[in-house]
């Protein structure tokens, strides 16, 4: 079956969307060998895969039909059912399919948590076609009989991946055992972990696998970046991001609710129209900030991950991660919001120096090629500024009568560059301001790969390349909870030093032994031992460099013993000399007696 004879009514819908040609999960669903068998599909999000089984669906619904007879009266009972995970992609489902069956007379009510229970029981009552809905309020429904599944022709789990992760094989194990025997069971998932393998095995027949190739619809019109910041320029990082690239629409992503208040806040009094979508609102006003954003009243979105799974929306170019995910996955997810169906987009990672090292395993665990930079600059923001003013409507829409009438009586009361300017005032007032932000360059610990933007690497282990170096001790080890991600800070801070002037950093129990560059060595032991501030204690070890462990006469004393395996056995207090090779050696007991000398005995002996 080719992309448009599934019947008239549907290719009327497709021409009216001006769709031309399928995707390649469009293609894969709808070839011959596929028709009325249970299929399991792997592709990426944003690969068009609603229309694909809304498409899929339509033999084994219509058959030959271009209509369906209609719902209601003695045909209530639904002929297929679609799960999806959240509720904002189930209304997204709702909406592809209501456009893709809108001249075959089908009848669609969606069931999703957050919803008016009692109106979606009246609606099923009413009859339905088509059921869209997330599996806890679909088996509440079967549960209460409001929802009659006696009569379904097939099923489709969109996302069956992300429903596991969220708990929910359960409700579907429940609801699929509820359906005839002889259903057509679809399946789509981006991953196809084991879990999916186990629920295609139990419930579906001479299932059909269908892979797409992730390179293909993955990252392919995705344009990656990773932007250097630094730790207290991040949200400075993100309004620039926004004001440079300049998307129609933009998504902008945090791990946590109170993170999304936060930069949303920050977003709205730079003056940005930007919307919240978090797991603490309703479903009212997740209704109300995903309108606002289709109709463009807002720009932009700030949400968790949880949230925003699964939405679609228009025009989305760019996709922003001010924090960065757990997960290759959740990366991809993310950016997949972006990219669709042939249209191009921004994914844009916003990467601290402590976070450099997880960036570049996300990305290469992704197998994405991120092209590294530090943000947009104020001068590089303002340039594209001028160049759009060019090409703003305020310049280019055709101006009217009474337009031109004050535009002569300006020129001839004021100078034509003073009209200019208050032009260009008036174009910038509407702009939300720009920050001054910096490039914090390449992390001290990391390398960049090559000049086309891979991920970091780690520096090689052992010294750094050092020509003339002092080592210095400090009075703080792993028992005070050393670490070089303050201890270089703080050495800096204090000892009045860049980041270039330390060198290697070892760490013991009891105390951490560093470099400093010989130039600026004297300076830094006086400014270390100003009063103020930390309270350390430095003392320079000479050029000579350090050893790679404390002294071992230190680990004798604190043992109480010479070294070696035969110890002398004293009474009394334990005192020590030094012989002429620097030996310790043991001194005469306090009765004036020789000690003697003798072998450990096995403390298990008798």
């Amino acid at each position: 079956m080719t992309f448009f004879e599934t019947s008239s009514a549907l290719s009327r819908a497709l021409a009216e969307r001006n769709y031309s040609e399928p995707t390649p999960v469009q293609a894969a669903v709808l070839k011959e060998g596929a028709a009325n068998r249970d299929i399991i599909v792997s592709a990426q999000t944003g690969s068009g895969k609603t229309v694909a089984y809304g498409l899929a669906l339509a033999t084994t619904l219509l058959g030959d039909r271009d209509r369906f007879e209609p719902a209601g009266a003695d045909n209530r009972a639904p002929l297929a059912l679609v799960i999806a995970p959240t509720r904002e992609l189930a209304m997204q489902v709702e909406r592809e399919l209501r456009w893709l069956y809108q001249y075959a007379g089908c009848a669609i009510v969606s069931c999703v948590g957050g919803m008016d229970a009692r109106q979606e029981r009246r609606k099923l009552a009413d009859g339905a076609h088509i059921v869209v809905g997330t599996p806890g309020r679909l088996r509440d429904h079967i549960e209460r009989h409001g929802l009659d599944v006696s009569g379904l022709r097939a099923v489709v789990l969109d996302e069956a991946d992300e429903m596991l992760d969220m708990g929910f094989r359960e409700d579907l194990e429940f609801m699929l055992d509820a359906t005839p025997a002889d259903r057509r069971t679809l399946m789509f998932s981006a991953t196809m972990p084991r879990g999916i393998v186990a629920l295609a095995r139990r419930y579906q027949r001479d299932a059909l696998r269908i892979e797409v190739e992730g390179d293909a619809s993955g990252h392919a019109d995705i344009d990656y970046r990773a932007i250097r910041v630094a730790p207290k320029e991040i949200e400075y990082a993100v309004v620039n991001l926004l004001r440079y690239v300049e998307a129609q629409t933009a998504i902008v992503f945090c791990n946590t609710r109170e993170s999304v208040r936060h930069l949303q806040a920050i977003l709205q009094e730079r003056g940005f129209s930007s919307v919240l979508l978090s797991g603490e609102l309703s479903q009212h006003e997740r209704n109300l900030s995903m309108q606002a954003l289709r109709d463009g009243r807002a720009r932009v979105c700030v949400a968790t991950d949880v949230a925003a799974r699964g939405i679609d929306l228009p025009n989305l170019e760019l996709v922003i991660h001010a924090e960065l995910p757990n997960d290759a996955e959740t990366l991809q997810h993310r950016s997949g919001r972006t990219g669709r169906a042939g249209r191009k987009g921004v994914s844009a990672l916003i990467v601290p120096p402590s976070r450099a090292r997880h960036a570049a395993r996300l990305l290469a665990a992704a197998e994405i090629q991120a092209q590294w930079s530090g943000p947009p600059t104020l001068e590089e923001i303002r340039d594209l500024d001028r160049q759009r003013m060019q090409h703003d409507p305020l310049l280019t829409d055709p101006a009217s009568e009474d337009d031109l009438v004050m535009a002569r009586q300006l020129l001839s009361e004021r100078p034509a560059e003073e009209i200019a300017a208050a032009l260009v005032r008036i174009y910038r007032a509407r702009l939300p301001a720009v920050e001054e932000v910096e490039d914090p360059g390449q992390p001290s610990m990391l390398l960049m790969r090559d000049t086309r933007g891979a991920a970091p690497t780690r520096t090689p282990k052992g010294p750094r390349a050092m020509p003339d170096a002092t080592w210095f001790r400090l009075d703080i080890g792993r028992k005070r909870n050393a670490d070089p991600k303050w201890l270089l800070p703080m050495l800096c801070r204090k000892g009045n030093v860049t980041r270039q002037d330390i060198g290697v950093i070892r760490i013991y129990d009891n105390e951490t032994q560093f470099e400093v560059s010989e130039a600026v060595a004297d300076d830094f032991l006086v400014a270390m031992r100003r009063p103020g501030g930390d309270v350390v204690r430095v003392e320079r070890m000479g050029a000579g460099g350090a050893p790679d462990r404390p002294p071992r006469q230190k680990k004798f004393e604190k043992r109480g013993a010479p070294g070696g395996g035969d110890r002398p056995q004293q009474q009394g207090p334990k005192k020590f000399v030094t012989r002429e090779g620097g030996k310790p050696a043991p001194a005469q007991a306090d009765n004036g007696a020789r000690p003697k000398f003798r072998k450990k005995k096995n403390k298990g002996g008798t």
